[in-house]
């Protein structure tokens, strides 16, 4: 039993965790950066159970103050056509938006044209959680101490389609493996800043859909390594298991559904005009299951909401990750649930570690005080990787090796079910 909110902390891992070497020569390996990054999970007493951690992130707490500048990108792919935004970290300034998040602002022409630079600067790309954005305090928590205050990182938000305040300019909508946007961001920072050494982190959704991302990626991943953060894992489990008790049920699929139903609502003209949705059914939906039913499925042509669930999943895309990455979870996470957890695929592949804290909640972690337990291990492990590990000495390995069967086969862990047929 944790008492006073002190949490256990558990590492899963490959027997044979994935070798790196130091920049002053020594070896260790992705194992050890993890451990060394992660101290103790002291969580605030009172909020003693995953419910309750969970439920008080609807306080009004204090968070960071992140400034952005915000680039809206048209979309590089004829399939999924559109725009989307994406909120720079950058230093504080007196312009605001009304029509934007707090503290976020228009990149000009002009300055956005000469952002592109030769430094060598880390840059953290980050995902957001469902019907979210770069806001969130969560993700401000995390980010904080990174950017400001001399950090010496970059970072950037890419906000899903059509949240954070931003427009919906096509039929094509954002969903749990929408990895073309960020795909497209990456690139183009890749060229932007061709001496910067790139990172990813995710949140909930945003974490399931850059796990996606980085097996879909396999060994060509530009990214030195990722981060995910209350991941789901399996959607089709996580789903379910949200079904089976009243608090998982009518709140939390409560309160995730009317979200999107605010979010389609806010962007109805667009909605109309550039899809086939049935606005007003959706509007008299209640839980999340039920929006995506009708919205996923129409939109997408899955059959069911429970095949949309299996093909956007990310836990076996955990077996096709070839660059250093940390999952952070908590076990009493009520919404990204424990037995969604993808624990053999982990096992399995040595360029993964799962650290799990007894407490903790869906993205909370709330400490005495105010703070975020889950600031400190997202920030060791990358200050870590980019300040002390030879990031051009990673050879990534291969996932296990698998034993000799009967019969000869190939297993493709990140094969979608869904084609997108072009006309």
């Amino acid at each position: 039993m944790d008492w006073f909110g002190r949490a256990r902390i558990s590492f899963t891992h490959a027997a044979n965790p994935l070798p790196l070497k130091k920049k002053d020569g020594t070896a260790t390996n992705l194992l050890e950066v993890c451990k060394k990054a992660t101290p103790p999970c002291q969580l605030n007493p009172l909020l003693f159970n995953g419910h309750i951690q969970t439920m008080w992130t609807s306080m009004k707490e204090e968070a960071p103050h992140i400034y952005y500048r915000r680039k809206i990108f048209d979309a590089d792919h004829k399939t999924y056509n559109g725009s989307f935004a994406v909120d720079f970290a950058v230093p504080q300034h007196d312009d605001h938006d009304e029509a934007l998040p707090p503290r976020t602002a228009y990149f000009s022409e002009d300055d956005f044209s000469k952002i592109g630079s030769n430094d060598k600067k880390p840059m953290l790309i980050v995902l957001h959680g469902l019907s979210g954005g770069s806001y969130e305090s969560y993700l401000r928590h995390a980010i904080a101490p990174l950017v400001l205050n001399d950090g010496g990182w970059e970072a950037c938000v890419v906000n899903a389609r059509g949240c954070a305040n931003s427009e919906v300019t096509s039929g094509v909508l954002f969903n749990a493996r929408a990895t073309w946007d960020v795909r497209q961001v990456i690139k183009w920072a890749t060229k932007t800043f061709p001496n910067r050494p790139l990172f990813g982190m995710g949140f909930s959704l945003g974490a399931n859909i850059i796990t996606n991302y980085v097996g879909e990626e396999g060994d060509q991943c530009p990214l030195k390594a990722c981060i995910s953060v209350g991941n789901p894992f399996d959607l089709e489990l996580s789903n379910k298991a949200l079904q089976r008790n009243i608090i998982g049920h009518h709140v939390y699929q409560r309160v995730m559904g009317t979200n999107m139903k605010k979010l389609i609502a806010r962007h109805k003209d667009a909605v109309l005009q550039h899809t086939k949705l049935d606005f007003d059914r959706i509007q008299n939906l209640t839980y999340l299951y039920e929006f995506d039913r009708e919205v996923q499925t129409v939109t997408w042509g899955y059959p069911t909401e429970n095949a949309y669930y299996r093909d956007a999943s990310s836990s076996d895309a955990v077996l096709a990750i070839k660059i250093p990455y940390l999952a952070i979870s908590a076990e009493d996470d009520p919404i990204a649930v424990q037995e969604a957890i993808p624990y053999q695929e982990i096992e399995h592949n040595p360029n993964t570690v799962l650290c799990a804290t007894s407490l903790g909640g869906h993205l909370s972690w709330f400490e005495l005080g105010g703070g975020r337990w889950h600031t400190r291990p997202i920030c060791n492990f990358l200050q870590s990787m980019y300040n002390e590990i030879d990031l051009d000495a990673i050879n990534p390995i291969a996932n296990g090796k698998p034993d000799d069967t009967e019969i000869k086969a190939r297993f493709d862990p990140v094969r979608r079910k869904l084609q997108i047929i072009l006309d």
